[in-house]
């Protein structure tokens, strides 16, 4: 998998070498990210890539000019890249499109900055995408929770492949609660009994009960299967009868 960054700050970029699971992925090859600076396709000695917006008003606007440049260099490179600006009036990051992107090849990033991109930018870009309803000082941030996200399903990145499966939003839930050392703590027994599948029911049940009650709109859009549906069905009855009770 490899990542173009389009950034007036590639310096940033330089961190997720030692981040974690990324760093390790970047450094044995799996990963590649690759930052280009947008000064260096400037046209002019002071190397600018921003300016007044035409109509006027407040902020810089970045120019078009180098990101078509630098774009056209990352195309010659890896023929077929998917291109997204990161901008606020994208669709929004999702578990579902870290899936769907981690299928790609090539991904390159456009980060904004300012007040905003040159809006002709956005009609050579596949897709736009936005973190979420709020402003960020520019997209290398946004750009980096994407990587990470992405690369986290790539073969060959996360050690134990299993425990992808597990994690928050996979399967459309919220995971369940997680309880280590020490013991002495109050955890719930059913987790070092050695029983496990009475585990995995308490995981299930965790999980489900987590979802309903922090992120319902996920279990609006999740199938459910027979026994998650007892689960919530059980779960219900008994709200019911504290709310009956308590008239």
């Amino acid at each position: 998998m490899r990542f173009f960054v389009l950034t007036v700050f590639p310096e940033i970029f330089k961190f997720l070498e030692d981040y974690s699971v990324l760093g390790r992925a970047i450094k044995n090859g799996v990963v590649e990210v690759k930052t280009l600076n947008l000064r260096d396709f400037s046209r002019d000695k002071h190397r600018t890539t921003d300016d007044y917006p035409f109509g006027g008003g407040p902020g810089m606007v970045m120019l078009a000019e180098p990101i078509f440049k630098a774009l056209n260099g990352v195309k010659k490179e890896a023929e077929g890249v998917y291109t997204i600006l990161l901008g606020p009036g994208g669709t929004r990051f999702s578990h579902q499109k870290a899936l769907e992107l981690a299928r790609m090849k090539d991904i390159c990033l456009i980060c904004g900055h300012y007040e905003g991109v040159d809006s002709r930018v956005r009609e050579v870009c596949d897709e736009e995408i936005s973190l979420g309803d709020f402003v960020t000082s520019g997209g290398e941030l946004p750009a980096m929770v994407i990587i990470d996200a992405i690369s986290r399903l790539t073969p060959g990145v996360l050690g134990n492949i299993e425990s992808l499966g597990e994690e928050s939003f996979f399967e459309g839930l919220l995971e369940y609660d997680h309880f280590t050392r020490p013991r002495e703590l109050t955890i719930p027994e059913i987790l070092i009994s050695g029983h496990h599948a009475a585990i995995s029911d308490w995981r299930l049940r965790n999980s489900l009960l987590k979802t309903l009650f922090f992120r319902p709109d996920l279990l609006s859009k999740k199938e459910l299967n027979p026994k998650e549906r007892k689960i919530l069905s059980e779960t219900l009855q008994v709200l019911e009868g504290i709310l009956k009770k308590n008239q």
